[in-house]
């Protein structure tokens, strides 16, 4: 069975358990899954009763689509990503955005928890990517299906202005710092060394994860309008002194959460 086909059964049994295609799609980074709880009337469904849908090899990381609605628009949230650093390629870890596409999903936004590189950035702080430097992998990579979209997609853009626009507006309406920048993803999971931070600031990346990139590239292979959120959770290696603890970024994203989730609902009655 190809990939395509994979994805048309995965998004057959969600039209049969969640009705109607959602108008737009989140991505919900690690500590940031309070968004699909602020989902109304949620229809919840576990990745693992869709045929096909990769699963997470990290222990407490089973994951589940939610499909609710929110600020007046149906909404469908992946709470949990697979990563390349599980040890899938990265065609799987885009998976889920390939469903989505097949649902007719048009509008996706990828929110992510990542490392400061630029000073500017606080621990705490969100930023919309503005472009991606992609240090992982592409999920492209083998035979093209043209029924995803063509061999060679254009790049010029693949995080919308528009949606980044209407994201301004609404940060500004709620009081909310949303800063902007360039994202490098990395495969992971050891975090970076300080050489690499240098050398990562030096090619013009101001935050970096080892996800979203992969999700992107498939999110505009397929024509969707993408949105990416970063969350700062801490400053990246070197940056600041002391070593770096994952327990603690994800504190930090929970706490971030909450904005994230008011620019979100703001941001979903702008569409």
């Amino acid at each position: 069975m190809s990939v395509f086909e994979q994805a048309e059964a995965a998004a057959a049994l969600i039209r049969t358990r969640c009705g109607a295609a959602p108008e737009v799609a989140v991505v919900l980074g690690s500590g940031l899954g309070s968004f699909a709880e602020a989902l109304r009337d949620p229809v919840v469904l576990p990745y693992d009763e869709v045929p096909h849908w990769p699963t997470s090899r990290v222990a407490g990381r089973a994951g589940c689509l939610v499909v609710g609605s929110l600020s007046g628009r149906r909404v469908a949230a992946l709470s949990g990503r697979v990563h390349v650093y599980e040890g899938h390629d990265p065609g799987t870890v885009a998976f889920g955005v390939r469903v989505l596409g097949r649902l007719g999903v048009p509008r996706l936004v990828l929110t992510n928890a990542a490392g400061g590189i630029d000073t500017r950035l606080s621990p705490g702080a969100l930023m919309a990517i503005d472009d991606h430097i992609n240090l992982i992998g592409n999920p492209l990579t083998g035979a093209n299906d043209d029924r995803f979209g063509p061999r060679f997609p254009d790049m010029t853009e693949v995080y919308s202005s528009r949606l980044r626009a209407l994201a301004d507006e609404a940060a500004r309406a709620r009081r909310i710092v949303l800063a902007h920048g360039v994202y490098a993803g990395v495969p992971g999971p050891s975090y970076e060394t300080p050489a690499e931070i240098r050398s990562l600031r030096a090619i013009g990346a101001d935050a970096v994860g080892m996800s979203t990139v992969p999700e992107a590239i498939a999110a505009r292979h397929q024509g969707l309008e993408v949105l990416g959120i970063s969350c700062i959770t801490n400053m990246a290696a070197g940056v600041l002194p002391g070593p770096l603890a994952h327990d603690e970024m994800l504190e930090v994203a929970r706490r971030a959460g909450r904005d994230l989730v008011a620019l979100l609902e703001d941001l979903l009655g702008r569409l």
